[in-house]
């Protein structure tokens, strides 16, 4: 009976070491590679200061994204950036009246975008190349905000509610986005108030092909 509890024993330490090897929940420190570290260490943020963004801080970020590579140069994305409080706060309006349950349970609910006082919207035109253009366009611009001080949030839910509700239409139209594009997401952006613990990753995903 002893034998066998030191083998259970043993069997269940094996199995715990190598869940902990497949599932990381502490990244990489990079070694001194600064984007390695922003790679590793950049969060989703969706708790945000009030403090407006330099547009001029606005503009870099943005201008990182368009500088992802996408196919055949073609740039089949367009980019536009909101910070206009008053468009933010009356757009949201229109979504806690049409979402009052999703608002009645978010207590610090300021605006549809988490709360952040800026958004960066994107569209592309509907091919098969879009969806992994503005992917790495998205991934450019998230990670040169955090490398600026800035909190970022990918978000889809805004994006349905947009490209859906007839109400939200003329805020849609305000974006100007090109004839045959459609919003794909939107980024919220500004100060973080919050520093989230990372979220594991398995890396069982990755293998060597031999």
């Amino acid at each position: 009976m002893k034998k066998l509890l030191i083998s259970c024993a043993a069997l269940f330490a094996l199995v715990l070491t190598g869940a902990c090897k497949n599932a990381s929940a502490a990244p990489a420190e990079g070694d001194g590679n600064p984007v390695i570290e922003a790679i590793m260490n950049r969060r989703a943020i969706r708790a945000y200061k009030d403090t407006a963004v330099p547009r001029e801080l606005l503009q870099q970020v943005a201008e990182c994204g368009v500088w992802a590579p996408n196919a055949m140069n073609a740039q089949n994305w367009a980019v536009r950036i909101v910070d206009d409080a008053k468009y933010i706060n009356d757009l949201s309006e229109i979504y806690k009246k049409a979402n009052p349950r999703m608002v009645e349970n978010d207590p610090n609910f300021k605006n549809m975008f988490r709360n952040a006082p800026a958004f960066i919207a994107v569209a592309a035109p509907e091919n098969q190349f879009s969806a992994i253009d503005c992917g790495l366009l998205g991934e450019n611009i998230m990670l040169a905000a955090y490398s600026l001080g800035l909190g970022t949030c990918c978000m889809a839910g805004p994006v349905m509610f947009m490209n859906t509700n007839p109400q939200a239409a003329p805020f849609l139209k305000k974006l100007d986005f090109p004839e045959g594009y459609r919003l794909l997401y939107v980024i919220g952006i500004g100060y973080p108030d919050e520093s989230p613990e990372p979220r594991p990753r398995d890396l069982s995903k990755i293998k060597f092909v031999d």
